[in-house]
């Protein structure tokens, strides 16, 4: 067996034992101290889209234009007249009212660079394309919401106090807060208008902000104590009921910013549109054959438009796509205000 005799004393330095620094021999390695990379990348906060799930879906088949027409007939009124013996009545007429959408094309990418490809550390291209993916989600849902936000009824949320009840939204102030109270009045216009409900209840769409002045009420019923068999699926993004309406939650849930207000710190107030829903509300309209799709173009795949191969895209399109409501009476939009409307922005 080799042996090998070292000299403790060449480790025995005085000058790197106390520490100090002039004239210290040996290699200077502070260029290989690196600090820790970790390759796993934060995952991005993404939103919860829900806008699109309850609206009733509509395809146009491929070749047949981009424009589609809804038809309702309008219902009869009631026949309160006595028929007189042997008279035929005059009778009533059909009526039908049209309502058209007309499908847009949307889509977005990234470009990456050859350099970028060879000296960064991450996988880009997969980076990208869940970005992509992410990007087109949260596009088609704020379409499909900005045409919820367009409905005529609009129920403004009483003062939780006084029970007084704002005819604008510039009226609106911080005590005008989303409460049981609102709920069952907005559950009772739904009803009064004849609504259609999902398994007995409507839909409403809630910020997280708003969620927090609800779920904190008494009256509150978390969705982990549904007991009743009408509840034969939950929804996407759901959190409990209140008086006939089910509550789903996301952070796209549309925010206005009113410049009213009784006092000072009233004003420039965040308010939060919610948004009732009864079945049949909106329609959600793509083409057929034109599908959300993600396309991935690789270095070199422009030909003579990328002569070096220089450049990477990613990126994503759908041809037609829009959604529009159907029935206004169906559709409604309770305003308020929250605990955080005062700091919240809008979108």
């Amino acid at each position: 067996m080799d042996k090998f005799i070292l000299d403790l004393k060449l480790f025995d330095d005085e000058r790197v034992i106390n520490k100090t620094t002039s004239n210290t021999p040996g290699n200077d390695l502070t260029a290989e101290m690196k600090t820790f990379y970790e390759k796993v990348l934060l995952e991005n906060a993404k939103p919860n889209l829900v806008h699109q799930q309850f609206g009733k879906k509509v395809p146009i088949p491929r070749n047949s234009g981009k424009t589609v027409e809804f038809r309702k007939y309008k219902t009869l009124p009631k026949a309160l007249t006595p028929l007189t013996e042997g008279v035929t009545p005059k009778g009533d007429k059909l009526s039908v009212s049209t309502v058209v959408a007309t499908c847009e094309q949307y889509g977005n990418y990234v470009m990456m660079t050859d350099q970028l490809d060879l000296y960064a550390i991450d996988n880009n291209m997969a980076e990208a394309t869940e970005l992509i993916a992410d990007n087109a989600g949260a596009t088609l849902d704020t379409v499909t919401r900005n045409e919820l936000h367009t409905g005529t009824n609009v129920l403004f949320a009483e003062n939780a106090t006084t029970h007084e009840t704002p005819v604008s939204r510039a009226d609106l102030t911080s005590a005008n807060k989303f409460t049981p109270r609102v709920a069952a009045k907005a559950a009772a216009i739904m009803k009064k208008n004849n609504v259609p409900t999902y398994d007995g209840y409507y839909v409403c769409i809630i910020h997280p902000y708003v969620e927090f002045d609800l779920i904190t009420n008494p009256e509150w019923v978390g969705v982990q104590e549904y007991t009743d068999s009408n509840v034969k699926k939950i929804f996407e993004g759901e959190i409990g009921r209140l008086y006939k309406i089910r509550f789903v939650v996301s952070s796209e849930a549309k925010v206005y910013k009113s410049t009213g207000g009784e006092t000072d710190t009233d004003m420039d107030i965040a308010t939060y549109g919610c948004l009732v829903i009864g079945k049949g509300a909106y329609g959600v309209v793509d083409v057929e054959g034109g599908a959300l799709e993600i396309i991935a173009k690789q270095k070199g795949s422009a030909g003579s438009e990328d002569p070096l191969n220089q450049r990477a895209t990613v990126g994503w399109k759908i041809t037609g796509y829009t959604a529009k409501i159907l029935q206004e009476e169906r559709l409604l939009r309770v305003e308020c205000a929250s605990d955080f409307s005062d700091v919240d922005d809008a979108n």
